[in-house]
């Protein structure tokens, strides 16, 4: 947007503009954007595109902090619009190719028919959009005989939604974790936090509220970057849903001296979550992937698997 100040595009942006409206004031951004993402497209997975846009709002979050600091930059102020918008881009592009690939509908508005939208709600969710507990055993049953499965992902993942979590799973987690004091990072909604915590796990969710796109943050989830969060509780065990792809936070799990076991729920695809680099150059924990519990994240289509880091024993 030419001969506009920064603030002139802020207030833009705050009226969401489409991506199209984005793509023709942004051209240059738009291209690079849909490069990446074509290349994705061509080879990858869904997971692979939810962890794009993962990286892509943590790069904007570390702009920001740094432009708040940098008192008035220009340079870096430009740097951070421009990551804001092409994070935007991200968003708008993938979730309009989720939905039209799993659709086949380019547009309009995409919903459920009344009997998918039924069961699917009643399966999944406690109320609106709240995540309950899932019932492997109506899991089972129900969910081959939804004929509108593959609009699930694409429709519940622009709201901060990248799984859902059954009653096994929480109650085979929460038998691990036992009476050790339990942190979540990156807790997004802090639904399963929620979940724990009912199980009688003693858990505290946090989250440093940088996915501003997607989640929305209840007051139950601590507003606190990993670092300070393991730094301010000291927890046993520390547990971390769909972890943003080359994250800088994950490395301080491993550096914390308090942590006995750290479990990520996340992809086969590593591309997709996790700090893989950090994962493989950790010398204190010992690494395996719980098969068992990677078929109780719902919906299989994911390719979902639970990794978990306990730590050596000291000869």
């Amino acid at each position: 947007m030419k001969n506009k100040t920064p603030e002139d595009v802020i207030k833009w942006l705050k009226a969401n503009p489409s991506l199209s409206e984005l793509s023709s004031a942004y051209p240059d951004l738009w291209e690079c954007v849909r490069i990446d993402i074509a290349e994705i497209v061509s080879g990858g997975t869904m997971a692979e595109l939810q962890g794009y846009l993962k990286q892509s709002e943590l790069r904007g979050g570390l702009l920001a902090k740094k432009c708040q600091n940098s008192r008035g930059d220009s340079k870096i102020m430009e740097s951070t619009l421009q990551q804001l918008i092409s994070s935007r881009m991200a968003h708008l592009a993938v979730k309009q190719h989720c939905i039209s690939e799993a659709t086949g509908i380019e547009k309009g508005k995409v919903r459920f028919n009344l009997l998918n939208g039924y069961i699917a709600q009643w399966l999944l969710f406690s109320e609106g959009l709240v995540r309950k507990p899932v019932s492997m055993f109506w899991f089972r049953l129900l969910w081959p005989v939804l004929w509108q499965k593959k609009m699930l992902m694409p429709l519940v993942q622009p709201e901060g939604i990248y799984c859902f979590y059954s009653k096994r799973l929480i109650d085979e987690l929460a038998r691990m974790i036992g009476s050790r004091s339990c942190l979540e990072i990156a807790a997004g909604d802090g639904a399963l936090s929620h979940f724990l915590g009912n199980a009688g796990v003693s858990i505290t969710a946090t989250d440093d509220c940088s996915w501003k796109l997607a989640a929305r943050y209840p007051e139950c989830v601590v507003k606190m970057e990993a670092r300070e969060a393991l730094q301010k509780y000291a927890p046993e065990v520390v547990i971390c849903s769909w972890p943003p792809a080359d994250n800088s936070f994950e490395r301080q799990v491993f550096r914390t001296r308090s942590v006995q076991l750290y479990i990520v729920i996340s992809s086969r695809h590593k591309f997709a979550a996790g700090n893989w680099i950090d994962y493989g150059e950790q010398v204190l924990f010992e690494f395996g992937e719980d098969r068992q519990l990677g078929h109780l994240v719902l919906p299989p289509e994911l390719d979902s698997a639970v990794y978990l880091f306990a730590r050596k024993r000291v000869n």
